[in-house]
């Protein structure tokens, strides 16, 4: 259930009481929901403060034959509405008083005393051992009224192009942190009392309980307006029960669909190509491999908006829909509810599909659904946690078995990673040491023939340059992939023709074939200046 909807419930069941109370109480009762926003506001009545103390809101000045209206609610003493109606009468004026809800009361007084609009410090993201920045962030978390506070943070990380909000507690206090171009960074040290607040908050509206004691998964969806122009953000929201209460990781996906294209991910063209070419069949199985947060739905999603034309009906099964794409049939599996991939896909096939992406291949049962479906006439795509394409590829044959059958529905696996990218106006060029030239030798001795290859004898290294707009010297990052074309020689390992079904015996079977593996094409990059050799090191 969304926000607008979970709010319109809370709403309609408020004014369902409030009319029950109205029949106990003996007063008429008003459904302010077509009028608290448009109703001219009657002034010179009664004060604000009076409004406040009475739970009372003046709807019409009276005047000749007609009667002074009051909105009242359950909260207003019945002493009031006596000494009003005496004192009206005594001046020669009826009064007329009607039971409206307390969000109906509210909704008025935000009219008559519109909250003070006030304007907080952007977040700073601190360098390490800055305390000082830390400090000062925490001070304007920690003074953002409580109404606000949750959507602030979302605001701030989404314009600081966070990827993923921690919310962690610590005894004392409770911790923020957010990932930036895939690096956390600590932002703020909040007070216990905000805690409730956030949390609170994140319970509503991601609909999930802060009181369990089990791990939860739930999803917002928030329009963020900024510069006159408004997106979707679409939060997955995962909470675990920790020591100290429930810990939780918002991770946000921005709601762009112009972006998810292959053209804009940078991929090198020898890579590009390989893609463009198994893609281009109307069979097989493309597996996207690596861990969590290495960029796997964006290009899943880019390739899908690359096959998305009109002569193709596409379907993706999904746990949950991370991003919403125009002309494609996209089915939430709930499996945290009992449902599998394998079910969802044995029932979209009977749709006579083109192309199906399912979410992950998890168990048995959907890899086996899926490589059945790639061998009779379906494009596959999905993806796979694994370290590397030549692990999935074994990991794939302990789950569906050596099988001639299945040798030939496996036609590509992408390993992926995200690093960040060297900020190109700051970045300085140095001369590595002895051991690191060594190093990149070793990493790159036995390149394809058809790859460029970099001077190895005199080459130069780049460092990132902290300036005031790129406080850490990289901005965005850059996708790292190895491409495991399934060959012949592949093929062997699924048919049962080689015994030793061993993850370096395949990624040695493949790097003859011309594979580059991930740690190649990372340090390939890092000599194009586009990332360092620390960067690849730390994610690779």
């Amino acid at each position: 259930m969304d926000e607008d909807r979970i709010q319109q419930h809370r709403r309609e069941e408020d004014e369902k009481s409030t009319q029950k109370r109205a029949a106990i109480l003996g007063l008429q009762y008003l459904d302010t929901r077509e009028i608290e926003k448009t109703l001219p506001l009657t002034t010179g009545i009664l004060e604000v403060p009076d409004m406040y103390k009475g739970y009372i809101v003046p709807l019409m000045s009276g005047g000749g034959t007609e009667p002074y209206r009051f909105g009242v609610t359950s909260q207003t003493p019945q002493s009031l509405i006596r000494e009003m109606e005496t004192n009206y009468t005594e001046h020669g004026s009826n009064t007329q008083f009607l039971l409206i809800s307390g969000s109906g009361f509210k909704a008025f007084m935000n009219r008559y005393d519109p909250p003070k609009k006030v304007i907080y410090d952007d977040i700073e993201i601190a360098k390490e051992g800055d305390s000082e920045t830390i400090t000062q962030v925490s001070k304007t978390l920690n003074s953002v009224g409580s109404d606000q506070v949750f959507d602030y943070l979302i605001n701030q990380a989404d314009k600081l192009g966070a990827s993923d909000i921690h919310i962690e507690n610590e005894r004392a206090f409770i911790r923020i942190r957010m990932r930036i171009d895939g690096a956390l960074h600590p932002v703020a040290e909040l007070e216990k009392d905000r805690y409730r607040i956030i949390m609170g908050e994140l319970g509503s509206r991601a609909n999930i309980s802060t009181a369990a004691s089990q791990p939860q998964s739930g999803h917002i969806q928030k329009e963020i307006t900024r510069d006159d122009a408004t997106h979707l953000l679409n939060i997955r929201v995962e909470t675990v029960p920790t020591m100290y209460g429930q810990d939780a990781v918002l991770r946000l996906f921005n709601f762009d669909e112009s972006l998810l294209n292959l053209d804009l991910l940078g991929i090198p063209a020898r890579q590009r190509k390989e893609i463009d070419e198994i893609i281009s069949h109307p069979r097989g199985m493309v597996l996207m491999v690596g861990p969590t947060g290495s960029g796997k739905s964006t290009t899943l999603y880019s390739i899908l908006n690359a096959l998305n034309t009109s002569d193709r009906k596409l379907i993706t099964l999904e746990d949950p829909v991370e991003y919403g794409l125009s002309g494609i049939s996209q089915i939430p599996i709930d499996t945290t509810g009992g449902q599998t991939f394998a079910d969802g896909l044995r029932a979209v096939l009977r749709l006579d599909p083109d192309v199906v992406m399912v979410g992950e291949i998890r168990d048995q049962d959907t890899a086996r659904t899926a490589i059945q479906a790639s061998i009779t006439g379906h494009l596959v795509l999905s993806s796979f946690h694994a370290n590397s394409t030549s692990a999935a590829f074994s990991r794939m044959i302990d789950l569906i078995g050596v099988n001639p059958i299945f040798s030939s529905a496996i036609r590509l696996l992408i390993a992926q990673r995200l690093v960040r990218r060297l900020h190109d106006a700051s970045k300085e060029e140095y001369e590595p040491d002895e051991a690191t030239r060594q190093y990149v030798r070793d990493v790159l001795k036995n390149l394809p023939d058809d790859v460029e290859k970099p001077d190895l004898d005199n080459f130069k290294l780049w460092r990132p340059v902290s300036t005031d707009d790129v406080p850490f010297g990289y901005k965005g990052r850059v996708v790292i992939m190895e491409q495991m074309v399934v060959t012949e020689d592949i093929q062997k390992f699924l048919r049962g023709d080689v015994k030793d079904i061993h993850t370096e015996v395949i990624e040695e079977a493949a790097t003859r074939g011309g594979m580059l593996t991930l740690l190649q094409v990372g340090v390939l990059a890092a000599l194009r200046g586009e990332t360092t050799l620390e960067e690849i090191n730390r994610v690779i």
